[in-house]
């Protein structure tokens, strides 16, 4: 056979081959986010490849905890726990917003909660999962094209044995915020970028001359205010953050603005830092370096990006995480944010995916999310505009102290950082309609029980409370391949009923008395597809 003729047969081979599916989806990016649509989709029984450029996990000091409504989701999965976890998760009595104390311990239902939990511990969890699950995690694998079509997605990768090619119904961009994903689908990332501020942090050892008070907050030697400790604290020179995170380490952390741009290819250092620190403080310090396993030396980072794609979702290529929307760590919102996007789409991707899912509901995913995302966009800025320095900004502080003294305002901030004031437009007028699903403890056949250890499984779930009067189970029954349904007791539940989909939120609701079956049968078909016959 000629050379011409051989390729002729090699072309035809390869695009029988890339005709047929290898794998539903292929996600880029095994960080939390791309680990966590891993895991949705895998509960979902869809077969998702995660592609990842790294060999192993980066060691570098990133997030450091959870804030916000995740934390109940992940309860919902059962990963409270293993991420350091201990009983059922409870509001927090105080947290920062724009470097203001927020003392949440009056708030009528406080929406925010939080878990002290560094990012390589939430990656290696959730990769444990992912394995448990099944999941075909290719590390060293560089996505470098795809070709989007109607029926699928051929997505082109460089791993450990040269190039690759994969065919998949979907391809996901959980790439973070330089993401190839993005760039190569088109989709505009338009934003704001700042050269302020220059950000330091370290974990270090701080020298016996740092005091504390009986409050806990830290006297620094030439600093006249005391500093509080896990919070953001401004001075008219810049911010400072000091966490005791154990007994040998601190995690040490400076803002300015207007100061030149460091030599970026100069690693930073403690002397950096420490000079940074007399600048905002006045407190001169001797540094030494947080032992192992703590990470090692100075993270430096100049200015912020916020931005917020376009669209989140281009023919059969969606983004999810920060290949979606990149702002300021402030509050630390992005995993809330990420790993909730996961939530979202994992399900309504694997509806699509094993053909039950209604008219547009792959769609909503942008739909729903889009909107958090320009929340997030929107507060990140605020309070990034409300910590830098200057006396136009020390007056707008001090009318935002005298609005944060009321509850109410200090409860709608809250919920704002927690993502608690969501609520999906659904066809159902009940107050829980759209809103993540209140935590309850109702008792089965089986005896009491979590909402959350029944939501484990990551299905549709219909919460019957009315005693089976209404025959809700009945009405239910054509959706049980995908639906499941339990019978239970619970006096104090603020609903007779609710139907819940895999993310948390409540679709349907009704309140003992006023079962209104047919208003569940229409949320089904709406969320859930039509029944099987």
């Amino acid at each position: 056979m000629s050379n011409s003729a051989t390729r002729d047969s090699e072309a035809r081979d390869s695009e029988a081959r890339d005709s047929v599916p290898n794998t539903d989806v292929v996600i880029a990016g095994a960080g939390p986010v791309g680990l966590m649509l891993a895991c949705e989709l895998a509960l979902a029984g869809v077969r998702p490849v995660v592609l990842d450029r790294l060999t192993e996990r980066s060691t570098e000091q990133k997030a450091n905890g959870l804030a916000g409504q995740v934390v109940r989701l992940l309860d919902r999965r059962g990963l409270y726990e293993p991420l350091g976890g201990t009983g059922t998760p409870q509001p927090v009595p105080r947290f920062v917003f724009g470097a203001f104390p927020l003392d949440l311990r009056e708030v009528e239902d406080n929406a925010l909660y939080t878990l002290l939990a560094p990012q390589h511990r939430i990656e290696a969890v959730l990769e444990q999962r992912a394995r448990e699950l099944g999941i075909d995690l290719r590390q060293g694998c560089e996505l470098t094209g795809f070709t989007d079509t109607p029926d699928g997605v051929t997505v082109e990768y460089r791993g450990p044995d040269g190039d690759r090619r994969l065919r998949a119904r979907y391809l996901v961009g959980a790439d973070g915020g330089r993401s190839t994903v993005r760039k190569l689908a088109g989709i505009g990332f338009p934003g704001v970028t700042a050269p302020d501020p220059v950000s330091l942090t370290t974990h270090a050892v701080l020298p016996d001359t740092v005091r504390t008070t009986d409050t806990g907050a830290f006297l620094l030697p030439g600093c006249p205010t005391p500093i509080a400790p896990f919070t953001h604290t401004r001075t008219e020179h810049g911010v400072v953050v000091v966490a005791p995170v154990s007994p040998d380490a601190t995690i040490l952390a400076t803002m300015e603005w207007g100061r030149p741009a460091a030599d970026e290819a100069a690693p930073p250092t403690l002397d950096e830092l420490r000079a940074s620190l007399l600048r905002v403080t006045g407190a001169d310090l001797a540094l030494a370096p947080a032992p192992a396993p703590f990470p090692q030396g100075v993270r430096r980072q100049a200015g912020h990006n916020t931005r917020l794609a376009d669209r989140y979702r281009q023919g059969r290529v969606l983004l999810v995480g920060d290949a979606a929307h990149a702002h300021a760590a402030v509050g630390g919102p992005g995993l809330n944010l990420g790993l909730q996007d996961a939530a979202n789409l994992g399900w309504k991707l694997a509806a699509d995916v094993r053909g039950w899912a209604p008219d547009g509901l792959l769609d909503s995913y942008h739909g729903e999310r889009h909107p958090i995302g320009a929340r997030v966009y929107m507060h990140t800025q605020a309070q990034m505009a409300l910590m830098s320095p200057g006396p136009g900004i020390t007056a707008i502080r001090a009318l935002f102290r005298e609005l944060l003294a009321h509850p109410d305002n200090l409860g709608r901030i809250a919920a704002l950082m927690a993502g608690g004031d969501v609520r999906y437009a659904v066809d159902c007028a009940h107050p829980l309609a759209g809103r993540f699903a209140p935590d309850l403890t109702v008792r089965t056949s089986q005896g009491a029980v979590r909402l959350a250890e029944l939501a484990r499984g990551a299905r549709p779930l219909l919460v019957d409370l009315t005693g089976g009067e209404a025959g809700l189970a009945d009405r239910a029954a054509g959706w049980k391949d995908r639906v499941d349904a339990v019978a239970a007791d619970c006096p104090e539940a603020p609903a007779g009923a609710l139907l819940l989909r895999p993310d948390g939120y409540v679709t349907w609701a009704c309140d003992a008395g006023a079962a209104d079956p047919e208003g569940l049968e229409r949320a089904l078909r709406t969320w859930f597809g039509a029944p099987r016959g």
